[in-house]
């Protein structure tokens, strides 16, 4: 009996959401990032809050790294609302920058460390950032970006400084990256009074006298991420302590069946809300313990998990994906109580299959999607448990609130209408950097008073209160006049027999100003031919509008992705406008 037959009784009777009880609000944390983390140092000082290919770090031991390295910032000259540019993969040293940043009254800029060189010297000009951390594999790349802009100190770290010595000798043969040699004598380097290592950065704090005494606001400005950048240059999103204690205090809300000493894994990145955010801060807070894994590699996916023991999983789809092809046939998955899939769409069939493999191997969890953005700080809509439906994200985390609008206005349309997706709440961002005009566009005054994140995305609230996505505004092609929204049209092409994936994009037209593009990947036992494109167009004329017929099919071998892992849109508009306009 498979999981959903096991949970069908369960799911009967439709629960109304909307009507569900959220009078008792959270008691919001009004000091730092820091200041929350530290009342999980006070009270849970041995037990793990890292761990690092085997080496433990306790709450005690990693408040003393923060303490240190906080001074040592001071000691470089980093004063209090100043940018430092973290660039790290999950290492230790990132987490102990992160919060020693805001120990200080500093602002942590997280940036992902495979962007081009090109892209980080936009990162840290945009955040007139002098103060950089990086690791030595990076550390060319990072160095000629910092060149060009005002720069003050590099601190290049070593991915083994937190191992064990015997640790650190094997991974100078065989790396955490694999095919990727560690040994700093690898990297052509030049260390010098502006580019030093992290060891001898962390020993100048013995040459600071002065106290760490910053006392800092909720709303003080925390943190800044980038977004994807999907349709054009990226924006950085700021985002305050409160965005992120909020996080912390709502998730562990909706989590009850946890206690100090449970593990996450965390895989997802730290330069991302729902890896610092959720996988991160949420679980340090509340006195469990962050197994780091630099990069996710997916035949070891189920290794870590029984050798770890994580009571938490998060992932994006194509980590559960690799999940469910892993053979193992014990109940591993025991531990597992809690699984939550974000960062991108996740269908029903690998739904499906996922809650079954769960149950299969001995979890009771069933996988619950999140909906959130980077300008939410992350997860800000999740669905119930034991809840199938196609396309639907949930309801609201607490005290946060939706509504859907017709877009371009601030007008609440009726239920089972679609409209723009509206978020109000304490993870709500700031704005974006540098970027006034931009952040009036997306953060409004509602008539209730309230401000209001417009999130560009389209979807619907049904009677029960429950949010469904549709589509996002911003890949809307207009064709004659027509909308036409891609996603749907997506979903029909990938019903056909013969296609994996399909991406539809607009490219302009002398005349009809924009006609669609279906960008398609063949299954492995097809290939393209004239026979296959009359197939598809026979096919897609049951079910796509005239006017919304793809003007051309693209095959490709694989869709592209941003460095964040989402879907390239732009890089896939361009090559077909190059090719077919």
């Amino acid at each position: 009996m498979n999981y959903i037959k096991r949970i069908f009784s369960q799911n009967k009777n439709e629960i109304n959401y909307d009507k569900i009880d959220r009078s008792k609000k959270i008691e919001y944390k009004q000091g730092t990032i820091y200041d929350f983390l530290y009342e999980s140092i006070q009270e849970f000082p041995d037990l793990t809050a890292l761990e690092y290919y085997g080496k433990n770090i306790s709450y005690k031991a990693f408040h003393k790294r923060i303490e240190k390295t906080a001074k040592s910032l001071k000691a470089i000259g980093v004063n209090e609302k100043d940018r430092v540019t973290i660039c790290m993969p999950n290492l230790p040293e990132a987490l102990i920058m992160f919060y020693a940043v805001n120990r200080i009254g500093a602002v942590a800029s997280m940036i992902h460390p495979l962007a081009s060189e090109n892209e980080i010297e936009f990162y840290i000009d945009a955040a007139s950032s002098k103060y950089i951390l990086t690791v030595n594999m990076f550390a060319e790349k990072v160095i000629a970006a910092a060149s060009r802009c005002n720069v003050q100190k590099i601190i290049v770290s070593d991915v083994s400084d937190s191992m064990f010595r015997i640790m650190k000798q094997a991974y100078g043969i065989y790396d955490v990256f694999r095919n990727i040699m560690y040994s700093s004598d690898s990297y052509n380097i030049k260390y010098n009074k502006t580019v030093i290592k992290w060891k001898d950065f962390y020993h100048l704090s013995s040459s600071y006298k002065g106290k760490l005494d910053y006392k800092g606001n909720a709303n003080d400005e925390a943190v800044i991420l980038y977004s994807g950048g999907t349709t054009g240059k990226p924006k950085g999103v700021c985002l305050s302590n409160l965005n992120f204690n909020a996080l912390a205090q709502q998730c562990i809300y909706e989590f009850n069946e946890y206690k100090p000493g449970d593990s996450m894994l965390l895989i997802l990145p730290i330069f991302h809300g729902f890896g610092i955010g959720v996988s991160t801060h949420t679980i340090l807070t509340h006195g469990m313990k962050c197994v780091l894994v630099p990069r996710f590699i997916p035949e070891d996916f189920a290794k870590l998990i029984r050798r770890y023991k994580p009571v938490f999983l998060t992932g994006v789809p194509t980590m559960y994906e690799a999940l469910i092809k892993n053979r193992e046939s014990s109940n591993y998955l025991k531990c597992v109580k809690y699984c939550i899939s974000g960062g991108d769409l996740l269908n029903k069939d690998l739904r499906t299959k996922v809650n079954d493999y769960l149950f299969n191997h001995g979890s009771s969890a069933q996988i619950r999607v999140g909906y959130g953005l980077t300008e939410s700080t992350a997860a800000c809509i999740l669905t119930p448990n034991y809840y199938f439906k196609e396309g639907a994200i949930g309801i609201p985390m607490q005290d946060t609130k939706v509504k859907i609008v017709r877009p371009g206005t601030t007008k609440e349309v009726k239920n089972n209408r679609n409209g723009e997706i509206c978020i109000s709440g304490p993870t709500v961002m700031l704005g974006y950097l540098n970027e006034p005009e931009e952040t009036a566009n997306s953060l409004k005054i509602h008539e209730d008073g309230k401000v209001w994140l417009h999130t560009g995305d389209m979807g619907y609230k049904d009677k029960s209160g429950i949010i469904f996505f549709k589509s996002r505004i911003k890949r809307m092609i207009v064709t004659s006049g027509y909308n036409v929204y891609p996603l749907y049209m997506e979903k029909i092409i990938e019903g056909h027999p013969a296609v994996d994936k399909c991406v539809v994009v607009g490219i302009p037209h002398p005349y009809k100003q924009q006609v669609p593009v279906a960008c398609i990947v063949l299954k492995d036992s097809f290939s393209q031919s004239p026979e296959l494109i009359r197939d598809l167009k026979k096919y897609c004329e049951k079910s796509i509008a005239k006017y919304a017929m793809p003007y051309k099919y693209e095959f490709i071998k694989s869709v592209p992705k941003t460095i964040i892992g989402k879907i390239n849109y732009k890089r896939l508009e361009d090559e077909c406008t190059r090719k077919y306009s």
